[in-house]
């Protein structure tokens, strides 16, 4: 066991954690057996402190990234939660299938994107993770091993998907993988005039594109014009040998002694790439697989910009039929209190709502904003905003959030409270996160 100070990515929190990392399955156990509270930690690369609280025991999941078992006639794979993602894809690429549901950057592990229940760029075709999970090994320090499944053990099955590791370490997943005819991507760009334009376009489900998603500039007479981004499988290059991908640890907490977001940075850089993709790009343009899924894979520089202070990423799912008027009011807001908002991205989701698992169908808005008082005090409004439409915003993302605002836009939040409590009354499973909000 060793001690380290360690930083959530959004730099919201900075501890003093303990650190055990088990490489045997007794290791598990014994672990978690001497702690009175802990919880799983994978690649640490969460915005918010999901894996750690203070002072407390975290057990850090790097050596369990083996492959246990691979069927290729049913297309299932089981697997350790310590995996890359990426490292994964590597292994399911060759037998052309692949995992959809996958967040932006490679080095998030399997056991975290259960945990958050992530999504993935084709959102609105895969929706999220829970639909390739068929099976779940937990161990957890009151209940020992628990296979979890549809078929056994389904109330903690359904808790500890997007249930931010709060039943236990997740040890292995058993998933259903899909088919993938290619690896690379042609990619289609074609302008937006305004935040509803885009909406629009991508409520068209054109089923051709594997992904198609939004940049919006935020600095603009027109608030939200931009680019959408359609990715498509290039048919020119189905036959091509898959490239094993290699990605460095680019060390997303490092940090710039100051802030270089402000208002003039923020319009000079939407205008360079907004100015790149319409004048000197091709309106289509081959791209390779790990460019389209994995977009800030070294571009960790982005993140470095924000400073010591960090930054604030606010993911918002609204209700199809409350997207117009949510528009309206949201762009009211803006143009009241002029946030300085440096990033500004759509996409379609689809799925069902249950306990605090970011999922419903809706549209998806992501706004990222650097930390400062005028940024802050718009998105406290931005909270009330969201219960007022109905909106959920992502509780994995924005460590602001408390526990009055998830409850009101969370309508399962007291049930998954309940059904975890009568679980583990003990909370044994605890991080920053979810002494946060409460549960």
């Amino acid at each position: 066991m060793f001690k380290k100070k360690i930083n959530s990515l959004d730099r919201s929190t900075n501890v003093d954690i303990f650190i055990k990392r088990p490489d045997k399955y007794r290791e598990i156990e014994n672990f978690s057996l001497s702690a009175d509270n802990l919880i799983t930690m994978g690649a640490c690369t969460s915005y918010t402190p999901a894996s750690f609280k203070k002072n407390n025991l975290s057990l850090l999941f790097t050596k369990f990234d083996r492959i246990i078992n691979f069927d290729k006639v049913n297309k299932t794979i089981t697997v350790e939660a310590g995996i890359k993602l990426s490292s994964l894809l590597n292994f399911t690429l060759k037998e052309n299938l692949w995992l959809p549901q996958i967040p932006g950057y490679p080095l998030i592990t399997l056991g975290g994107a259960v945990a958050a229940n992530t999504h993935g760029k084709s959102s609105d075709t895969h929706g999220t993770i829970r639909n390739q999970i068929k099976s779940i090994l937990i161990f957890h320090k009151t209940h020992g091993w628990m296979n979890l499944s549809d078929k056994e053990n389904k109330s903690i099955f359904d808790l500890t998907i997007g249930g931010f590791g709060l039943t236990g370490t997740i040890v292995n997943v058993e998933l259903e993988l899909i088919e993938i005819t290619g690896y690379n991507f042609t990619t289609t760009i074609e302008k937006v005039t305004s935040t509803k334009n885009a909406v629009e376009k991508l409520s068209k489900k054109d089923f051709t594109n594997l992904f198609s998603y939004s940049w919006n500039k935020t600095f603009n007479k027109k608030f939200g014009e931009g680019l959408i981004f359609n990715n498509k499988i290039n048919e020119n290059e189905k036959k091509l040998p898959i490239k094993k991908m290699n990605f460095k640890n680019n060390n997303l907490n490092k940090y710039f002694a100051l802030n270089l977001w402000n208002k003039y940075s923020i319009k000079f850089f939407q205008s360079i790439y907004y100015n790149y993709f319409t004048i000197y790009k091709n309106k289509t343009n081959n791209d390779s697989f790990e460019n389209v899924l994995f977009p800030y894979a070294g571009k960790e520089t982005y993140f470095h910009m924000y400073g010591q202070k960090g930054f604030i990423e606010s993911q918002l799912l609204v209700p199809l039929d409350k997207v117009d008027l949510f528009l309206d009011e949201l762009e009211h807001l803006i143009n009241v209190n002029e946030p300085e908002i440096v990033l500004f991205s759509i996409k379609k989701i689809i799925g069902k709502e249950l306990f605090l698992r970011f999922e419903n169908t809706g549209i998806c808005f992501t706004f990222d904003f650097s930390k400062n008082e005028k940024n802050l005090n718009f998105l406290d409004k931005l909270d009330i905003l969201c219960i007022k439409h109905s909106v959920k915003p992502s509780i994995i993302k924005d460590s602001r959030l408390n526990s009055n605002t998830i409850k009101k836009c969370y309508n399962d939040f007291e049930n998954f409270k309940k059904n975890l409590s009568e679980f583990d009354n003990k909370k044994i499973y605890r991080s920053e996160l979810s002494d946060r909000i409460g549960i």
